[in-house]
């Protein structure tokens, strides 16, 4: 039996590296800013999984989160640097997993360029509030599931697919190498 890949009837894989993969990036997170971000993923222990709203990422795959200094994740981060980011932009397309390694920082002008009123909901001193860290996440690799042309048509081909019997889908996926 043929893979699902193997049974596709159009191309359906593409690596990105360098500027296009961190443009696909951006693009992707542009979409849905909210991921999963995951400490602990070398230990053999479960992974530390929490929901984290990016702040900024840049066409080079860089990532930049606001964090407490006295958070499990950035004690985690001060343990094993490494760290998993998985994004899901809708039901259909827009997935990501990052894989990168994370560094703490507590410049104030860094800290300003990255905050907005709504996180003064976890810091509620304001953007001086002395608890609060950027953490940056350098992208080492990366994997991407997406769809070519939008939801509606990969639905139309999903649906048309359905009732041939052939895996007919709008689907992209490849690695990101920044």
């Amino acid at each position: 039996m043929d893979s699902i890949n193997q049974q596709q009837p159009e191309k359906n894989h593409e690596d990105l590296s360098g500027s296009e993969a961190g443009k696909k990036i951006k693009e992707l997170v542009d979409k849905s800013s909210t991921c999963y971000f995951c400490t602990k993923i070398t230990t053999g222990e479960p992974l530390k999984t929490r929901p984290m709203s990016v702040q900024k990422v840049d066409e080079a795959g860089n990532f930049w989160f606001l964090s407490a200094n006295d958070s499990h994740k950035n004690a985690d981060i001060q343990t094993d640097n490494k760290v998993q980011l998985l994004f899901q932009g809708s039901d259909y397309s827009d997935f990501l997993s990052v894989y990168g390694l994370a560094t703490i920082s507590t410049d104030k002008e860094l800290i300003k360029e990255l905050w907005e009123p709504i996180v003064k909901t976890w810091f509620t001193e304001g953007v001086d509030d002395p608890r609060i860290t950027a953490i940056k996440v350098e992208t080492l690799e990366g994997y991407y599931w997406d769809n070519k042309h939008g939801n509606a048509v990969a639905f139309v081909k999903m649906a048309a697919g359905a009732i041939m019997g052939k895996t007919l889908d709008d689907s992209i996926e490849g690695k990101l190498s920044v």
